[in-house]
């Protein structure tokens, strides 16, 4: 019994060139997901949110914006990839080969490209890796290469992030 340490993600130490990282979970994209991305960063294609105008169109429905689904992407991959870093340095050779429809599911997956040690941050190493992003038939639908700061194990500035009570908690506590 006792403290048990989470799940506290990797560390620039943990990464392998080819690495492979499944990221855990599927995410089912509604509409409202795609009304509400589309009206949050003011994107005025009709194409992601006029049924009558997008019918006229080859895919006879409204597209999910891209950028959301470049989101999701990213997102997925922060439980495996980012929970660590600190800074993106860039998102290259982005490609969207496939359309994505409210009701599909995301799945994304991660490769591991390059890492390096930081020139100027002792404390961080630089990972450079390639995610692709599948949909519920196992089509791509988005990939694209994404490099990123992440600290090494023990780095300072990750010292000290959860508060302490003014107790511990254990079985003890509970029973007061």
């Amino acid at each position: 019994m006792g403290l048990k340490q989470g799940w506290t993600g990797r560390f620039f130490e943990d990464f392998e060139i080819g690495d492979v990282y499944r990221h855990p979970l599927g995410r089912t994209i509604s509409e409202a997901d795609n009304t509400w991305f589309t009206l949050l960063t003011m994107n005025t294609s009709q194409m992601h949110f006029n049924a009558e105008y997008a019918a006229r169109s080859e895919f006879g429905k409204p597209l999910v914006v891209s950028t959301l689904t470049l989101a999701i992407a990213v997102g997925q991959s922060v439980t495996d990839l980012t929970q660590n870093a600190f800074a993106n340095l860039g998102w290259d050779d982005i490609k969207l080969p496939h359309p994505v429809f409210a009701g599909d599911t995301l799945y994304s997956e991660s490769l591991v490209l390059e890492k390096r040690e930081s020139g100027k941050r002792p404390h961080a190493g630089i990972v450079t890796v390639r995610t692709r992003t599948l949909n519920q038939d196992g089509r791509e639908v988005c990939s694209f290469k994404r490099t990123f700061y992440v600290y090494k194990t023990g780095a300072k500035q990750l010292e000290g992030i959860f508060p302490e009570g003014p107790t511990p908690m254990s079985l003890e506590s509970e029973s007061e």
